[in-house]
């Protein structure tokens, strides 16, 4: 597993989210229509045991440590069962006996003395060979504050994380082989050796076993990770795979189609292009508890999200996986669960999108010019607070989403434990964001509500200059649905709105010349999303501004720059949950963003599945593999009654 919370701008690669969101297509997807069924629905024998999962593509690999698609981490799920599980936005143990806290003791921070060359981490957290004039954070320093500065000849004492993972001692692996630490760590040497999961292996000092079921997990000098629970390495099974070279475990069958696993199910079939069937897993740990509840899993590729749902309907898939892109007929699936034909599950995650402002272009980057600059329209935070109000969020979740999802008001889920609840989403209100402009100096000098407002006393914008915005995105359907919306609503408050759809390779192109990355817009929609349940306050911190110091890579292409919400943000992440400094200060992060508003949060990516109304103890997390509890998973047609 990459160990880290890894923070992307969803755009930058690319074409993660566009499956999601209606992939690339210009018109939009034609609807099916819907007539209720007048067959009985078909008898569920109590002796079926099979179920059919349909997702839209077939795995790359199930090789669990290279680069997989999400019908590969889906399967994974399905196939090995933790270590630690994500769910319901926490974390779970799995085939550990607890997870590793502070309070139960298997979880410590010791002293430890550093000296020239020992590796340690900075206070940048840079992985560094320490020397004279390096800047380090000595035992117990966990602000700005008490940094020091290396003179090169003392000893110092620095904190070092230490965690004992103690593994179930029931675990097995499909063959009939006992699962053992070992295996965890040949797991840990093979990615090192790969150069897999670095970020995790470049912190780690050392990685051991204390016993059979117990393992060590020592981290360099100066490393203090608020996740410190999940740094086990995935076991591998070293009796079978260490025959062959590790630059071939990727390729190898046994490793990457039919790999040995200790979970509920392992793979008995793979037709390549066609299904992969799955098969009780005869040494699973929790088989004397009448786990697996199903014998087989069979799973079907199927791009087509009309056919997958055809197939639904005549009982050839029970399971349409959220990798299948139903949100184009999201008001026939209402209708069909409202008949009892189907059952709908959403889950909106942490991936959200954004209505960002261009506050900070590039060209600002060398001084202000307001002969030459594009003008500099959102200085004022009142401008920034009534774009909000004159964006009608509220009919875009309706009309585009079906009411599927809630106006966000954070950049964290309304479940997230870290949400600060005390906040309260900006409505769609136009007179309070026309009073808003009229204090910023933007007015409608014309008396024509049709016509742009214009500047007569607005701080650092040239006399008279119209309130414009060019706007930019893809032209996905969903996007030019939200589009139009936009376009209305802010021109209710006099904000006219030049709309260009562009596509992805182009609005992403790297900067400096590119319009995202490069920070030359006024206005953009994208997606940001993380592969964590840690909150992503980075999304808006001043070092991820992309420009020529780093090489224009960074997720706040809006060029937001704030001291104090960076401190906040900072002083979040160098924390411990258990720390009294956690939650308050990811939620002040929160407070400074919803005041200054660099972005407008529009909605949350709606995680989308169906399934058949015989199938009973599915659940679709905002975060987990849609598989994830697939042990519990029964068919019965009376389990919706």
């Amino acid at each position: 597993m990459e160990k880290r919370n890894v923070i992307f701008i969803i755009f930058a690669s690319l074409f993660i989210i566009p499956a999601c969101l209606g992939a690339t297509e210009q018109t939009p997807t034609p609807t099916l229509e819907y007539t209720p069924s007048t067959q009985p629905s078909p008898t569920i024998e109590a002796s079926q045991t099979q179920l059919t999962v349909c997702m839209r593509q077939e795995p790359n690999s199930l090789y669990p440590f290279g680069e997989l698609n999400d019908a590969a981490k889906n399967i994974l799920s399905a196939i090995y069962d933790g270590p630690i599980d994500m769910a319901e936005y926490k974390y779970q143990s799995v085939i550990l006996t607890k997870l590793p806290s502070f309070e139960n003791g298997d979880a410590q921070i010791v002293p430890v003395e550093v000296q020239t060359g020992d590796t340690v981490l900075d206070t940048n957290g840079n992985i560094i060979s320490l020397k004279a004039g390096d800047q380090i954070r000595p035992a117990d320093c966990r602000a700005n504050d008490c940094i020091v500065t290396y003179n090169g000849d003392a000893t110092v004492i620095m904190d070092q994380m230490i965690v004992t993972f103690r593994l179930r001692p029931d675990l097995t692996w499909s063959d009939g082989t006992p699962l053992t630490v070992d295996d965890s760590i040949y797991s840990f040497e093979l990615q090192r050796e790969m150069k897999s999961n670095t970020y995790l292996i470049e912190r780690t000092s050392t990685y051991e076993a204390a016993d059979a079921q117990t393992l060590h997990w020592f981290g360099i000098p100066g490393y203090i990770d608020p996740t410190y629970f999940t740094n086990i390495w995935q076991p591998a099974p070293k009796h079978a795979w260490s025959e062959f070279p590790a630059n071939q475990l990727s390729s190898v069958d046994i490793s990457s189609r039919t790999p040995l696993t200790w979970g509920p199910y392992s793979v008995a079939e793979w037709l390549p292009g066609s299904e992969i069937t799955l098969e009780k897993n005869p040494y699973y740990y929790r088989n004397e508890d009448g786990y697996p509840k199903i014998d087989k899993i069979k799973i079907r590729f199927i791009s087509d999200p009309e056919l997958a749902l055809s197939e639904l309907i005549a009982s050839r898939c029970d399971l349409i996986d959220p990798t299948i892109n139903l949100e184009a007929h999201t008001g026939l699936l209402q209708q069909m669960q409202a008949a009892g034909e189907a059952q709908l599950f959403t889950a909106p995650g942490m991936n959200m999108e954004w209505l960002g402002l261009g506050v900070n272009p590039a060209s600002y980057d060398n001084g202000y010019d307001i002969q030459k600059d594009r003008q500099n329209i959102f200085a004022d935070k009142y401008t920034r607070q009534a774009i909000a109000y004159c964006t009608d969020r509220q009919t875009i979740v309706d009309q585009v989403f079906h009411g599927l999802v809630t106006v966000p008001t954070s950049y964290l889920p309304v479940e997230h434990p870290a949400f600060d609840s005390n906040l309260q989403p900006i409505p769609y209100d136009p007179e309070i964001g026309i009073s808003l402009l009229e204090q910023a100096g933007w007015l409608n000098v014309d008396n024509d509500p049709v016509t742009p407002r214009r500047a007569i006393n607005v701080k650092d914008v040239a006399y008279n200059t119209p309130l414009i915005l060019n706007f930019y995105t893809t032209p996905t359907t969903q996007r030019r649905q939200v589009a139009v919306l936009l376009e209305d609503s802010l021109a209710t408050c006099g904000i006219a709105l030049n709309v260009t759809f562009l596509e992805p390779n182009e609005l992403y192109a790297p900067g400096p010349d590119g319009l995202l990355f490069g920070r030359q817009f006024d206005l953009a929609q994208y997606a940001l999303g993380v592969e964590s349940i840690e909150p992503p306050c980075n999304w808006f911190v001043s070092s991820t501004i992309p420009n020529e110091s780093n090489t224009w890579a960074g997720t706040n292409i809006t060029g937001y720059s704030n001291s104090n919400y960076d401190a906040a943000c900072q002083s979040a992440q160098l924390s411990l949950r258990e720390d009294a400094s956690y939650l308050p200060s990811y939620r002040q992060t929160q407070i400074t963003l919803a005041e200054e508003l660099p972005a407008i949060p529009l909605y949350s990516h709606v995680r989308l599945s169906v399934a058949s109304p015989h199938l009973c103890g599915f659940t679709l997390d905002a975060v987990a593999p849609a598989l994830w509890n697939v042990e519990s998973l029964t068919v019965d047609e009376t389990c919706q009654k």
